[in-house]
Order: structure tokens, then sequence, then C-alpha cells
């Protein structure tokens, strides 16, 4: 029974595709179950025949951890609600329900990691993320909850007046139409400048590549690998010794305890071991080569992806690649995050009301910089003892709200006293 049929339950369809899922005046022609699915989830097949999806996309390893390396930096730092007291000032609005919001409990079920880990995934995977927002209805513009939506789930459309509306698909299929006050929006690379474009669009034919390459080594493995050892005999097997052979060396394939033992060979045989043909050289090279450009495509660094073999562009050493990913890729997505919170969190009537991470903390693993980094603040008047004290989530002491002098590498100033030592300065 064909597969018209089986879907169908009539004969044979008038026209039967010749390909397996390619274009067709405006559609697919598709001839397998597994693309019927690929088609209603917007898949697309590629090359190499594989279909890519986010969920696909997850199962290749370079893929997965580009997305958790992002997703959990993104979670982790902490992200800060400041209120401008003056020009100079900056307190933490603690006392702001944004505070609570972004610091405690964004929903009822999540935590503020959790929350920023799972939206950061959506925009890496689809290039938007969007979050409901539960408004109180006693205090104006104030948001209680921020409910995350699933990006498949909502389409946005700008309007005549480049306001935008946003449709979200209940889990019943009907459609519930929101404006853009009622959603936290976050874009990725936008080409449009309303919705963003997921790295799966334009990394598509890499990973079906890599995928296709996955299944190739998995089969291979499964059907015993190619032949690496050649026997060879002085004259010519009998059925009997043939069967002995075969029967000895699916024994001796079959792994487990038998695994790495000894091949006993009878009648003057003799083994000879064939070396890594070409074609296994390559597709070892194709492996490591898709693995970088993904990590490429990312704009994370290979070694924190497990591939040191080569240096990058960003430097051959492990620190200086690290600088580069905080500065070019995860300072990208921060300033994304502070932009929309600011965007969408904030209403117009709170102006000195803003949010930002905490860059320092992203040192907070390497205890010999962070320390250096507080020395030279501490030195040059940037911070107080209890400033560093509190950044490391310590109480303050007695007399450590003082700020010392910049060390004098220009001579003495002429306001200064050569006779009197410097003292530390105390502040208001």
């Amino acid at each position: 029974m064909t597969l018209w049929e089986r879907l169908t339950g009539t004969a044979q369809a008038p026209m039967a595709p010749k390909a397996a899922y390619q274009p067709a005046g405006g559609g697919v022609l598709i001839s397998t179950l597994s693309e019927i699915g690929a088609a209603l989830s917007g898949q697309q097949t590629t090359a190499s025949g594989h279909a890519v999806s986010p969920d696909s996309a997850l199962q290749i390893a370079a893929f997965y951890a580009c997305v958790r390396i992002i997703s959990g930096a993104v979670a982790t730092l902490p992200l800060h609600v400041k209120k401008r007291v003056d020009d100079r000032t900056r307190n933490d609005a603690s006392d702001d329900p944004l505070w609570q919001l972004l610091r405690r409990k964004p929903n009822k079920w999540q935590t503020p990691s959790q929350f920023r880990r799972m939206m950061q995934a959506h925009l890496l995977l689809r290039g938007n993320a969007y979050a409901l927002k539960v408004k109180s209805a006693l205090k104006p513009g104030v948001v209680l909850e921020l409910v995350p939506l699933h990006p498949d789930r909502v389409t946005v459309e700008q309007n005549d007046d480049l306001s935008l509306t946003y449709t979200v698909s209940k889990k019943n299929g009907s459609p519930t139409t929101y404006q853009q006050d009622d959603i936290m929006h976050l874009v990725g690379l936008t080409l449009d400048g309303v919705k963003g474009v997921s790295v799966i669009t334009y990394a598509r034919e890499t990973l079906g590549l890599s995928l296709a390459m996955e299944n190739h080594g998995a089969s291979t493995f499964r059907r015993g690998l190619r032949t690496s050892v050649v026997l060879r005999h002085p004259g010519r097997l009998g059925k009997e010794g043939l069967d002995f052979l075969k029967a000895t060396l699916d024994a001796y394939r079959s792994g487990g305890e038998n695994e790495d033992k000894a091949l006993i060979l009878e009648e003057g045989m003799s083994s000879e071991k064939i070396s890594m043909t070409a074609e296994d050289a390559q597709w070892i090279e194709s492996r490591k080569f898709t693995r970088t450009d993904i990590a490429m495509f990312f704009g994370v660094p290979p070694h924190m992806i497990g591939d040191t073999e080569k240096a990058t562009s960003w430097g051959t050493g492990i620190e200086q690649q690290s600088i580069g990913f905080t500065t070019y890729t995860l300072e990208d997505w921060l300033t994304t995050w502070e932009e929309t919170v600011n965007r969408d969190l904030i209403p117009d009537s709170k102006p000195d009301l803003y949010a930002k991470f905490n860059r320092a903390a992203i040192v907070k693993g390497d205890l010999t910089a962070r320390w250096e980094s507080y020395v030279k603040g501490m030195q040059w008047g940037v911070y107080s003892p209890n400033e560093v004290r509190a950044l490391e989530d310590w109480n303050p002491r007695e007399g450590g709200d003082v700020y010392y002098p910049p060390p004098n590498t220009a001579g003495t100033p002429a306001n200064s006293n050569p006779g009197k030592k410097n003292e530390p300065q105390k502040t208001a």
C-alpha cells in the first residue's frame, strides 16, 4: 500500500512526486510521513537530506553546548534594578515592584535564572522571545508577572501606525490578540526591525551536514565498523574451516567480555591491519569543521565547547578567547536584555529607573583576576573597601567607607604639602 492510500484510503495518487521534498509551484512534494511532519512544523530539508528544526539541532553536541553556554551566562549574571538619584549617584531600587519581578519571582513557577535561561534559549533557537505581562489592576504601570510564551505560537505584525500587534495561539488553537504594551519582546538579529531571525535559518546546511555525519557514524558502528584487518591463508579453506572461522569472528566482534581479546589463527593464517582510509579521515575532519562552523555562528570560542586544537582570530590564549567572547558575544545579548527591560517593563512615569547587569560577576570564577581588579579599583579610588565587601556579599566593616587617593605617578600636586603624607579621604 502506498503512502497516499494509507493517508486517504483511496487509490494511488494522480501524480507521484519525483523527489522526497522539493519546491513545486510554491508548495512542496512529499513522499514520507516524516516529511509531512517537517512541512507542517516549518522545517526545511537540507542538501544532506535531513530536516533541521530547533529540536533536531539540539541533538548536535556543539550546537547544544553553544546554546547552553550563552543561555547560562545570561541566566547567572546578576540583573540589578537601579535608580538615578542625581547625575552621579545611583541606588538599588529594591523597593520597586520591578526589582521583585526581576530579582525574586518573575512568575508563580520560575526562578529569575530559569526565566532568563529559557527566554535566552528561545532567542537563540528562534530569534525571538516573548512574555505576556500580567499587570496590576490597582497600580497602573506595575507588572506583577511575566508569563513566557512559546515563539512558535506567537505571530507579530506591524500596523500602519507602526505599532505592533501580537497574536498568540492557545493550546486549544484559539487565537488571542495583544497590543504592544502587553508583551515583552526580545529580538535577536533582525532584518525588518520587527521580528528576529534564528541562527538555524542561516546555519541550516551546516547543521544538516552535522546530523548526516552523526547518523553515518552511528550506522557504521552499528554494522560493526569497516574492515580493519585482513586474514591471509596459505591455501584454500574448506567449508568446515570457513564455518569455524566465521563463528570465531562473530564471537570476536560481539563485544562485551570478548572485546580486545586476541584472535587465534590456525592453519598458518596471518593477519594484516588496514590503516584508516581517506574516506574515514575525511569524515573525521568534516566533523571538526562543522563543530568550528557552529561555534562561529554563535560567536562562541571553540575551546568553550571542547575544541582546543586550533587558535582563533581572538587570540591563541584561553584568556584572550574568553575576553573576546565576553566583549563581542555576551555583551550583545546583555545589552539586548537591558534595553528590552527598560522599554517594555519600566513605565514612562519612572524615567530614573533602569536595569543593568553586573558585568564584574563574569570573573567570579577567577579568584586571582577578581581580586586583582578589586585591588586596582581601591588603589585608584574607584572602590571603597566596603564596596568591595558588598560585591562579595560580605557585611561592611567600621572604617571601610573610605576612598584612597590614586598613587601619584606624575610628581607632587601643586596644592599638596610635600611634608605631609596623604591620608584616605572619608566619604560624607
